[in-house]
């Protein structure tokens, strides 16, 4: 068998790299975060959950200095298409959610949109502490804020009968009071099995757990109904926010204080 010059191979290698498909030389690690507060703590809950104003503040302008495009759910198309993509999510629809959107208006330059997904719970909308229906209008006419579904009574949706109202019914209710398609839900808890994953995919397009792991560009589409997220907590500092941001974080693993299961 005649052996084959180390140059060609040598040269051979050099194509295939070069012209192999970005997604197959390395999958692009996408974080999709999630937050709960923006607010200071003040003794209530898991402290985990309150990110400060402050904070946040610093977060966004990280992710504006370093080239991050925040993008929604309906931009899902544009993933492989923008500079560093991420998506920032926020479940239950606290009023204070609004201090959020505060810092997308203040940050917001020609070339950065800061762009927010707001998780709420249909039925608890107007309630004490709670997004109003106004505030839920405004925000999704802001361009900066999509408001999708957390369900309509934040059950764990793995021991509960009636899906329907809990999917559909949540959907629709937020639909009325947006006139924005509602395309994702946030899962209680995290909780899902093959029955929610199945019954999900009938209403929605994207299903968000919070499975502590990166979403890896070029998925398979029915991996959209179990999409990771991870957690920015309360005492995560710049540095460890840089490295969940960066890709930095170890798969599978939860180098940040996860917050209690009662809360999320």
């Amino acid at each position: 068998m005649e052996d084959v010059p180390l140059k060609r191979i040598c040269g051979l290698l050099i194509l295939l790299t070069i012209f192999m498909p970005v997604n197959a030389q390395a999958a692009e690690k996408i974080p999709i975060l999630v937050y709960h507060s923006i607010t200071e703590y003040k003794g209530h809950g898991d402290q985990e959950l309150y990110v400060a104003p402050d904070v946040f503040e610093k977060q966004v302008l990280y992710l504006r200095e370093h080239g991050f495009t925040p993008l929604t759910f309906e931009d899902w198309g544009k993933l492989d298409k923008v500079e560093k993509p991420i998506f920032l999510t926020f479940d239950d629809g606290y009023k204070n959610n609004l201090q959020a959107f505060a810092v997308f208006q203040k940050l917001q330059t020609n070339d950065f949109l800061p762009k927010g997904t707001f998780f709420v719970i249909s039925d608890f909308i107007g309630r004490k502490n709670r997004l109003s229906e106004n505030d839920l209008k405004r925000l999704a006419s802001s361009n900066l804020i999509s408001v999708q579904s957390h369900t309509a009574t934040h059950p764990d949706l793995t021991k509960t009968e009636n899906l329907e109202d809990e999917l559909k019914g949540s959907k629709e209710t937020i639909e009325q009071i947006t006139s924005k398609p509602v395309v994702a839900l946030s899962y209680p808890f995290g909780s899902f099995n093959e029955r929610v994953i199945r019954e999900t995919r009938k209403v929605y397009e994207f299903g968000l757990t919070t499975t502590p792991e990166y979403y890896m560009l070029g998925g398979k589409k029915e991996e959209n109904a179990e999409l990771p997220r991870l957690y920015v907590t309360g005492s995560m500092s710049m540095d460890e926010f840089a490295d969940l941001v960066e890709g930095k974080k170890k798969e599978g693993t939860e180098i940040f204080p996860a917050p209690s299961k009662s809360y999320r």
